[in-house]
């Protein structure tokens, strides 16, 4: 498989939105000018990013929106569903089973776990929180394969060790620091301190 830069990924996920809105308005074609609109960047950017995977649409004719969603619905893995495990039971992890965005885009929350004996058994959103103590158990029973970290900093390691152990290959970290895995785990980060702190910086910055 050829190397696709993360930031084209990113991309890509943001053209499958702003078709989903198209389609919603009954916009048939849609033109790589419009794309790039839209979604704030070039229209030689949108063309670059899908040229990585084949050849769309014709020139001078745009792109069918229902068609194009459909092959990057393919190339971004969403013609399928994926187990998801949420670790951490408290305001992040319980926030994140009611997310219904997940759901829509074929992520199902399977299991959220914790090791906090004061949470496990209590009742989140229709999930029973289980005991993060069995998590290779847990993992192969609900066939995960992806999982959320939503403890804090100085836990997120040794759960991240543990999702390694019980056969995680994909994880989304909330907590607030790097972690170390192997290279056949793949690891991306959701830090709303960095993003706000980003945001600092350019109104710090606007003058």
């Amino acid at each position: 498989m050829k190397k696709i830069s993360d930031s084209t990924i990113r991309r890509m996920s943001k053209y499958f939105r702003s078709l989903d809105q198209l389609i919603d308005k009954r916009v048939e074609t849609v033109s790589s000018d419009t794309l790039a609109e839209m979604d704030g960047i070039t229209s030689a950017q949108v063309r670059k990013d899908l040229s990585f995977f084949g050849t769309f649409g014709k020139r001078g004719f745009g792109y069918n929106t229902k068609s194009l969603k459909k092959q990057i619905e393919n190339i971004l893995g969403l013609y399928r569903t994926w187990n998801v495990a949420i670790v951490g039971g408290g305001n992040i992890g319980r926030a994140l089973t009611d997310y219904t965005e997940f759901k829509k885009q074929g992520f199902i929350i399977r299991l959220i776990m914790d090791k906090d004996g004061a949470k496990i058994g209590k009742q989140v959103h229709g999930l029973t929180i289980e005991d993060f103590n069995k998590v290779n158990d847990l993992v192969k029973r609900e066939q995960i394969d992806i999982a959320i970290i939503a403890v804090p900093a100085d836990n997120a390691q040794a759960v991240a060790d543990k999702l390694v152990v019980a056969g995680i290959k994909a994880i989304l970290n909330f907590a607030p620091r790097s972690l170390k895995v192997p290279p056949d785990v793949t690891v991306k980060y959701e830090n709303m301190a960095v993003e706000m702190e980003a945001l600092s910086y350019f109104l710090s910055n606007k003058k």
